[in-house]
């Protein structure tokens, strides 16, 4: 187990470059001149990554993507400072990097930050059943959940803080004059989001429910959807990319969070929300995975897994409500096309379907 975080806090490289989203090429020219200056301008090859729904990306190499080397500048979505919190993102990837569960971050920029290519493919959603697959993710976040906060330092989740946080942002933009928001085609069509004051009392409600519940509070990613996984054949191995959402909080969280990831993002299909079986087995590699780095005994008991897996019910119910929020916000801020309050109303509507039988859940 690790006492320290070696590597975090280091004075990061900061260019002072903005790029032009629309025109970006010769801004990140000027970036990869001070970050590769042995690299000839003619030979630099870019591509365009269209995964994320916040953020722009683009790889940047000579020879092949997959060479070591390849550089990857991320361009910040607009309006993301307002939910993202960036001097935080920075100090993570320097944690996730120094205990050896992700990419080394190179320089930040105006607008951004570049950081190092893994090596590997983004993870295809199917993958997400496959047994060999998930195991080596649930291995994985155990991993990253057993690194310790600086010496002794108590940290608090970070849960209630960012919802509280986005709670008011969503008010806020109800608040605003609909010119200062981005128009949509129909607005007959799309059904409305819950009022500020339904969203208020329900987070409430949450809140006194799952506070109760004993999650221990651990570095989590926070936003483990497929594309932020990389997987790599050759090695077998996977890697967690992305930490705009990482920091400490409720370990049911991160694995509730990651289980309504298999729903999907362009379609959300709460069909593929994986079953009682599937579960049953990812937990036991996650805990065998996270007593292994912390040190104690591996075996994991049937009662243990069922403890975890009720947990895992309740705070999936606020990963739901917390990206349901997030996606109002986004609806009203992003320059991106995607169908955000579809999304969000997708998210809230299973939050709903779902919060009866999962606060009924108890140990006995």
């Amino acid at each position: 187990m690790d006492s320290g975080f070696a590597g975090a806090g280091n004075q990061l490289l900061h260019v002072d470059v903005h790029i032009d989203k629309s025109e970006p090429h010769r801004g990140i020219l000027d970036l990869l001149s001070r970050l590769r200056p042995h690299w000839k301008t003619q030979d630099i090859q870019m591509k365009t990554f269209t995964e994320g729904i916040t953020n722009q990306l683009i790889g940047c190499y000579v020879g092949s993507l997959q060479d070591p080397g390849c550089v990857l500048v991320r361009l910040y979505g607009r309006m993301t400072e307002l939910y993202v919190n960036r001097d935080r993102e920075v100090e993570m990837f320097q944690v996730f990097h120094a205990h050896g569960c992700g990419p080394e971050i190179y320089c930040s920029f105006q607008n951004g930050i570049c950081y190092e290519f893994v090596r590997g493919t983004v993870l295809d959603d199917e993958l997400l059943h496959q047994p060999s697959i998930y195991r080596l993710i649930a291995a994985e976040m155990g991993r990253i959940h057993s690194i310790q906060p600086k010496c002794g330092l108590p940290v608090e989740p970070l849960l209630w803080t960012k919802m509280s946080h986005f709670l008011t942002l969503v008010q806020s933009s109800f608040n605003s004059s609909p010119a200062e928001q981005p128009c949509t085609t129909s607005p007959a069509a799309v059904p409305e989001v819950p009022s500020f004051e339904t969203l208020s009392v329900e987070m409430e409600s949450l809140k006194r429910h799952l506070s109760q519940i004993d999650s221990p509070t651990v570095l989590c990613h926070n936003d483990l959807l497929t594309k932020n996984i990389i997987y790599n054949h050759k090695e077998g191995m996977v890697k967690f990319i992305d930490y705009e959402y990482a920091d400490y909080n409720y370990q049911a969280f991160d694995i509730g969070n990651h289980f309504n990831e298999f729903a999907g993002v362009n379609d959300v299909d709460y069909s593929l929300y994986p079953s009682w079986e599937l579960q049953r087995d990812w937990l036991t590699a996650y805990l065998e995975s996270y007593k292994h780095s912390t040190g104690r005994e591996v075996t994991v008991t049937e009662a243990e897994v069922t403890r975890l897996y009720i947990q895992v019910c309740k705070f999936s119910l606020a990963s739901n409500f917390f990206w349901g929020l997030w996606a109002i916000l986004q609806s009203r801020y992003s320059s991106i096309d995607f169908d955000f309050q579809r999304y969000a109303l997708a998210r809230l509507n299973y939050y709903f379907e779902k919060k009866e039988e999962y606060f009924k859940l108890t140990m006995s």
